[in-house]
């Protein structure tokens, strides 16, 4: 698996999950329940995460989608 984006915006984690299930690639959201450790602040990133397979695939659909500044480096 391979971080695709790190962010604390939900609405940016609903909007990727979005994307990637219309294009059918898997992906697993980390961090999701660490609200209830932080207080509900939104302090930790959530990590989005795709397969090997799945993620030049998946970076291409988020720049097309004019998400590229929300990428992680591509190691």
């Amino acid at each position: 698996m391979r971080e695709l984006v790190r962010t604390n915006d939900i609405v940016l984690v609903s909007a990727v999950g979005a994307l990637l299930d219309g294009a059918r690639i898997h992906h697993l959201v980390l961090d999701q329940n660490m609200s209830v450790l932080e207080g509900s602040i939104g302090m930790l990133p959530r990590r989005i995460l795709v397969h090997e397979d799945d993620h030049r695939e998946a970076r291409q659909i988020l720049s097309d989608a004019g998400l590229a500044h929300e990428l992680r480096a591509d190691d």
